[in-house]
């Protein structure tokens, strides 16, 4: 067992891991942070995305001890202190870009990174930048509704498909 320290959400974090420990894991099971969720093990999903000193990061492709003093932001992170949900989170809720809610997390960290590069992303851009994760139940649609208005544009040209 091996010491890893880092900061996960502006919060100084230490835990004994194995060496092989994944991020992910780390995460969920050693700091209780079960909003980061681990649908494949394989890098497929996306939704175990998390940042990691800025850079959104599939966790389970990431040793925890990669992340020794390194910032984590995971989802749980993403709200106000007072526990309203940021922009992001609130034009999925207000576009439905959610259902079963599993690839929410992942797609919202993506968002987030997506919007810190590209402030105004075409449509385009959001349907190449989710191409890292996958969701089962909505299509996308909303979810590309939710990313734009998000950004503060006008969605309701975006056509149905």
């Amino acid at each position: 067992m091996t010491q890893v320290s880092m900061t996960v959400n502006g919060k100084a974090v230490s835990g004994d891991v194995e060496g092989r420990t994944l991020l992910s894991s780390f995460l969920r099971d050693k700091l209780g942070m079960t909003g980061t969720h681990v649908g494949c093990d394989t890098s497929q999903c996306g939704a175990c995305v998390v940042h990691v000193d800025g850079a959104a990061v599939k966790s389970c492709t990431m040793l925890a001890l990669e992340a020794e003093g390194a910032s984590v932001d995971t989802i749980e992170g993403q709200a106000a202190a007072d526990g309203s949900l940021n922009a992001i989170q609130q034009a999925f809720q207000d576009h439905h870009g959610l259902q079963c809610g599993f690839c929410t997390p992942g797609m919202v960290m993506s968002a987030a990174a997506l919007l810190k590069e590209n402030p105004k992303p075409s449509e385009s851009d959001v349907r190449e930048y989710l191409e890292g994760n996958i969701c089962r139940c909505t299509g996308y649609h909303n979810i590309v509704k939710a990313i734009m208005a998000a950004s503060g544009q006008d969605v309701s040209a975006i056509a149905a498909e």
